[in-house]
């Protein structure tokens, strides 16, 4: 199948930063060494195809929201496969656990579900809500535990991936997306807020922390010293958050300024990635040397809404828009 390699880095210094990772079933890579070369790949279904997923055999799966469908890539064939979901399911996210199941927000039918890729089988789980918009879900280390957003239900929830048991708990401010911290806690972009939450599963105790008016978090990554980092949608930044002393420290603007920064990941070497959807690149922060670099995307309006980093730390995106997978190594 054809596809685009495109190659383009700038560099930009800054004063002072870290690093950042997250909860989807797969340990991430480095890429200390990173070219820039950028390959992209049109799925079968662009029907607003997004947030993409690394399976433990390397293979990349997508949720084709609109379409309905959850699709796989193969790197190493560079081919596609797919799989129709049941009615009005809608997938938003999705993640693979280290069985290789294939889980996904039903946010068209306020379902978890879980598909076999061998049989095709679909298994989904009534939230017991009945709706709430399921969204962006994590995985924690020992996978016994999904953790998820419902944005318009204004709700955080668990799924035990044994007995498929639910477990709701009320916020607000349309949480989005989520990421473990190191003690366990669950904090989540509470973006119509301007806040990110905190949740404690022990207690179930919820706190929060104050990101400042206008900058609506849109998505959150765990570093591997501890610390988050958050995109902020609404002002154009990239947040570093110390989340023992629950507070914003240091706030970095990025290159092309108000550009919608929207995804955010960490690789294994601790490298920040975030996208701005509004101008099509991605960045690459490095906490040692305080620069960022800045790829240049080969597409126009591709949309990215999530990205995640694979085990040879290889950046994987999916344009929600462009209707393309790309990376970035």
């Amino acid at each position: 199948m054809k596809h685009k390699v495109f190659l383009m880095l700038s560099l930009f210094p800054l004063a002072a930063a870290y690093a950042g990772g997250s909860n989807y079933g797969i340990t991430p890579g480095s890429h200390p060494n990173l070219a820039g070369k950028v390959s992209e790949w049109p799925v079968p279904t662009p029907r607003f195809a997004r947030d993409p997923a690394v399976a433990p055999d390397g293979s990349i799966y997508i949720a084709v929201m609109t379409g309905n469908k959850v699709a796989r890539f193969d790197p190493k064939t560079t081919t596609f496969k797919e799989w129709d979901l049941p009615s009005g399911h809608r997938p938003h996210g999705l993640l693979v656990d280290k069985h290789g199941m294939v889980w996904t927000t039903g946010n068209g039918n306020g379902t978890i579900g879980k598909l076999d890729p061998a049989t095709g089988k679909m298994t989904e789980y009534k939230t017991p809500s009945d709706g709430g918009g399921p969204h962006t879900l994590i995985i924690t280390d020992d996978q016994s535990t999904i953790w998820f957003t419902m944005q318009s239900g204004d709700k955080v929830a668990s799924i035990d991936t044994k007995t498929g048991a639910i477990k709701e708990y009320p916020s607000s401010g349309g949480p989005y997306g989520l990421a473990l911290d190191k003690a366990g806690n669950v904090w989540f972009c509470r973006m119509g807020d301007n806040r990110m939450g905190k949740l404690d599963p022990k207690t179930g105790q919820m706190s929060e922390v104050n990101t400042g008016r206008g900058s609506r978090p849109r998505r959150v990554a765990t570093a591997p010293d501890g610390m988050m980092w958050v995109a902020l949608y609404g002002n154009g930044k990239l947040a570093k958050l110390d989340p023992a002393a629950m507070k914003v420290v240091k706030e970095y603007q990025l290159p092309a300024g108000d550009a919608g920064p929207y995804a955010v990941t960490v690789d294994g070497g601790g490298m920040v990635w975030v996208n701005e959807i509004n101008t099509d690149t991605v960045v690459r922060f490095d906490p040692k040397t305080e620069q960022m670099r800045v790829v240049q995307l080969p597409s126009n309006n591709v949309g990215i809404r999530k990205m995640v980093t694979d085990a040879r730390g290889r950046l994987w995106y999916m344009g929600s828009h462009n209707g393309r997978l790309g990376v970035v190594e």
